[in-house]
């Protein structure tokens, strides 16, 4: 893991870059008649596909990424949904890394296509972070052929709320004086970790955005929500002090979701099985070939809040697998479930030896 790193100022300069419709792009890059199209990269509607990108033709009716296909279809009847070819879209992120390279050393991969870079002590355009980052835009537009947009901020969680500001092909600065006024403005549900259910409780309060948030000291909103209350409340002012870690390394690819009503029977819990499953799959697809899926599990979440996990080992993930998971933890208290997670643990094959192959799904 690396150690903290700082400019001379004693302030990180933190870039999020994020590939705009990055499966889709590469599609049209290769096939420019697609170009002002509405398409989509994913699996078949008739085979219970789903959506892994869709560009920005097709956002507009309303398709995105996760959506089953055949809805996708029903909001978007012209729509084209190419077959992912995950060999050139790794091809394409290669390249990208081989650009943030030259940049700074201080790499973490989030996906194929979106990373943090680190260049508080980078030499490069004289040190100005903006500067870096519209000239790595820039090399990659031209190289890779296609367009990436980029937030530039203190640390990384403001970094990334950044980059999507300013898409397509934009970017955002926010300096450090500029930090008070950016939180305050911005709505809590771009907080990690507060999904619908969490910015439902929220509203409830009153607290919408982040400096609804400021407006409690952290003990007060602690006894409101929680544990979790104080990661809202230290994000909430733009507090992040996770360095950038090039070394780091995956041990597990989980989809979890929070049930707006709970689940009142195993039978329930099952039929959710397949949605979940089909998220999962496509995360697996954006791991690089030095993984190798060597566990499944399943967490489950009670209407009380306590939560149980089951594991299977030396399995794929399959559905008849979690079916089993599933049953099994269901025996363990048989009262209606809030939360289903599925996925699978990870055994990287850099750190050890031997012709393991990983896990593919079948397009």
């Amino acid at each position: 893991m690396n150690s903290f790193q700082a400019d001379k100022t004693g302030l990180r300069k933190i870039i999020h870059i994020d590939a705009d419709c990055f499966y889709a792009a590469v599609e049209i890059r290769d096939n420019p008649a697609l170009k002002g199209l509405p398409i989509a990269v994913g699996g078949s509607a008739s085979r219970r596909g789903v959506i892994a990108t869709a560009s920005y033709e097709a956002r507009k009716f309303g398709v995105r990424s996760a959506m089953a296909s055949a809805t996708a279809l029903k909001q978007c009847p012209d729509l084209l949904i190419i077959p992912g070819r995950m060999a050139v879209y790794r091809e394409a992120s290669r390249q990208m890394r081989d650009i943030f390279a030259e940049y700074t050393d201080l790499i973490e991969p989030l996906s194929l296509d979106e990373a943090f870079l680190d260049v508080s002590n980078s030499p490069q355009c004289k040190g100005s972070a903006t500067l870096i980052a519209r000239e790595i835009r820039q090399r990659i537009e031209k190289t890779v052929g296609i367009t990436v947009s980029a937030g530039i901020a203190p640390n990384k969680f403001i970094a990334k709320i950044a980059s999507d500001w300013n898409k397509p092909n934009g970017q955002t600065v926010v300096t450090p004086d500029q930090i008070d006024a950016f939180m305050a403005e911005l709505p809590v549900k771009h907080i990690w970790g507060v999904g619908k259910v969490t910015a439902a409780r929220l509203k409830k309060h009153g607290i919408e955005t982040c400096a609804d948030v400021r407006n409690y000291n952290i003990y007060n909103f602690v006894q409101l929500f929680g544990q979790f209350g104080e990661h809202i409340h230290r994000l909430a002012h733009g507090t992040d002090d996770r360095p950038v870690v090039s070394e780091w390394r995956r041990k597990s690819v989980s989809v979890e979701n929070t049930y707006e009503h709970d689940l009142a029977d195993l039978q329930s819990c099952v039929a959710q099985l397949p949605a979940l499953l089909e998220s999962l799959l496509r995360r697996t697809q954006n791991l690089d070939d030095d993984y190798r899926i060597h566990n499944c599990f399943l967490k489950m979440k009670f209407r009380d809040f306590e939560q149980t996990t089951v594991e299977r080992r030396d399995t794929q993930p399959i559905l008849k697998d979690f079916q089993m998971l599933c049953e099994q933890a269901w025996t363990r208290r048989e009262i209606p479930v809030r939360l289903l997670g599925i996925g699978v643990k990870l055994d990287d094959l850099t750190e050890g030896s031997g012709q393991l192959e990983l896990f593919t799904q079948n397009s």
